[in-house]
């Protein structure tokens, strides 16, 4: 199991980087919130890693932080909730809204994430309730994210990446960018465009 990678960044992506690592490339998926945190291409980075072996393929997948990477193993264990649909959580909402909204019993704060509807939400913040502590405990702080010149663009490609329509997409992240302002961050022009797109 591969539990850390420390390499060149080479790829860029809001849900993808490609770390190399000795001459090796390593494709590592990530949540928003990494992504807004890893320094430019060309940079060395360090993420902590989740290996998922399904049917002879692995998939990576990167965390910038404990928290992230433990709201994710959290997530996993909800049935009905893979790998792909928990980095689309993470990307819609924060480990610590994450907490919150399983130890408050909040479905709604859930569904700002694409594919996660009522029942699934309930179903998260039941099956997980008593699990809550483990998250908590990793809990050490947000990394503050910085903001790349393109962040509109890049959003856009965030959530083309999770299965929006363009124009859908482009039409919210106006409202967005109307209501934050054009200095916002990626991860708050995508957290606010799945808010309305969940309503």
């Amino acid at each position: 199991m591969i539990a850390r990678l420390e390499g060149v960044l080479c790829e860029r992506a809001p849900t993808r980087v490609v770390l190399d690592v000795r001459g090796v490339g390593y494709e590592v998926f990530v949540p928003l919130s990494t992504y807004a945190v890893l320094p430019d291409e060309g940079k060395t980075v360090a993420l902590r890693i989740y290996t998922h072996a399904r049917e002879g393929a692995l998939a990576l997948y990167g965390f910038a932080s404990a928290a992230e990477q433990a709201a994710f193993s959290l997530l996993l264990r909800a049935s009905r909730v893979g790998p792909k649909l928990a980095q689309a959580v993470l990307s819609g909402i924060s480990p610590t809204d994450l907490l919150y909204a399983i130890r408050d019993r909040d479905g709604t704060r859930l569904r700002a994430a694409p594919g996660v509807g009522p029942k699934l939400a309930e179903r998260i913040v039941v099956e997980l309730r008593d699990r809550a502590e483990e998250l908590a405990a990793a809990l050490a702080g947000e990394p503050a994210a910085e903001q790349p010149d393109s962040a509109a663009r890049e959003a856009l490609s965030a959530l083309l990446n999770l299965g929006y329509g363009r124009s859908e997409a482009e039409r919210v992240l106006a409202e967005v960018q109307a209501e934050l302002g054009a200095d916002a961050g990626v991860e708050a022009f995508v957290r606010g465009a799945l808010r309305r797109l969940s309503r």
